[in-house]
């Protein structure tokens, strides 16, 4: 069998593999050609991939040649027509892109999206959404610590004592937690809000505030998203979320829905309270945004305050990015790649059927069979 690993958009930075996963592919007795390019700007070079045991050829080639694609982005409408019963791996974001999937379900191809992997504790080494958002929120920090005009630690000194900053963290997922931390080591105070109370525990493990707010709507089964609430609870979150805000020098905004518009937690008049100076971070832009003024990959000024629109923070560490993101990748392909370098699609398997959303023509997902009617 052969695995291609083809370069991404310009606007994307990491790779679905970097030369040190090769070895790994080998051992279970598989070719692995890769496009040439596609590591460079996740910091690894064609001679690096060469190195570790892959080929390097041209786009066409590895579209021609690969029986299994590796992609982080979705192709082009005129490559995804010329692709027929091959299997594609990426993080294709179904529930935005069912009309490319449907497409690719046309021509007999098989589609896994990594974004549909079911989050249950054995599926943890293969979650790329856990380990992107690692990332995002540690790098959600450093970005308000670079346009935050003072300082996040206490400081005294002879001239004078300086306030630690005071953080706010709306959603303690992966994203959150890691943002946490990262507030923590540079010396902020930091309030957290979630829906979820099982989250209390270990936002407070951090050194955060867990701000309560009653009558929550289970999220226990969500996958680490939010859920829909009650108007009688948003009308409460609000409330409360509104003293935070005031008092707020920075905030980092994480709540997602699959497949909806973010909710906005953070409304215009909320902005009209906080400090000049003070920053926003939303990560869920690229979904619509958690505050009214969000714009994806924009930063917005309101009344001085930042708002910064930013879903790519993974791909602004790309090295690391892709380490993880093919770790995930790798252990995934364990379960889909005999020994012997044979695809065995095992569809009795939790993980295997829940990731794939296209199989033999037909879409086999649920969500994404409704969403294309």
């Amino acid at each position: 069998m052969i695995i291609g690993l083809l370069k991404e958009p310009t606007f994307e930075t990491r790779s679905s593999l970097l030369p040190e996963h090769i070895a790994p592919l080998k051992k279970l007795n598989v070719e692995v050609i890769v496009e040439s390019g596609a590591g460079e700007t996740a910091f690894a070079t064609d001679d690096k991939f060469k190195e570790a045991g892959a080929s390097i050829t041209s786009r066409q080639e590895v579209l021609q040649k690969a029986d299994l694609l590796l992609m982080i982005n979705p192709l082009s409408d005129s490559e995804s027509a010329t692709i027929q019963s091959k299997v594609l791996i990426g993080f294709f974001q179904s529930l935005s892109n069912f009309n490319w999937i449907q497409s690719l379900s046309k021509n007999n191809n098989t589609v896994f999206s990594m974004d549909m992997l079911p989050r249950t504790t054995r599926a943890q080494s293969m979650d790329v959404l856990s380990s992107q958002a690692n990332i995002a929120g540690y790098k959600a920090v450093l970005l308000a610590s670079n346009l935050y005009p003072k300082y996040f630690p206490m400081f005294m000194t002879a001239a004078g004592s300086i306030a630690p900053a005071k953080v706010l963290i709306l959603g303690a997922g992966v994203a959150g937690l890691q943002a946490i931390a990262t507030a923590k080591r540079l010396g902020a105070v930091i309030e957290v809000f979630d829906t979820r109370p099982a989250v209390k525990e270990e936002v407070m493990s951090l050194g955060a505030k867990f701000v309560e707010v009653e009558g929550a709507a289970d999220a226990s089964k969500a996958g680490g998203y939010a859920v829909e609430q009650t108007e009688e609870f948003l009308q409460r979150q609000k409330a409360k979320i509104a003293e935070s805000v005031a008092k707020a020098d920075i905030v980092i905004t994480t709540a997602q829905i699959p497949g909806r518009k973010a909710p906005i937690l953070i409304t215009k008049e909320m902005i009209d309270q906080m400090k000049n100076g003070s920053v926003i971070i939303d990560l869920a832009a690229s979904t619509g945004g958690n505050t009214d003024f969000t714009k994806n990959d924009e930063t917005v000024v309101v009344n001085g305050v930042s708002i910064v629109g930013n879903s790519k923070l993974a791909g602004s560490m790309p090295s690391d990015a892709s380490k993880l993101y093919g770790k995930n990748i790798l252990n995934f392909l364990q379960l889909i790649i005999t020994k012997e370098g044979q695809m065995n699609l095992n569809f009795e398997d939790d993980l295997v059927l829940g990731t794939c959303v296209a199989n033999k023509g037909e879409i086999t997902n649920e969500r994404v069979k409704q969403l294309v009617g």
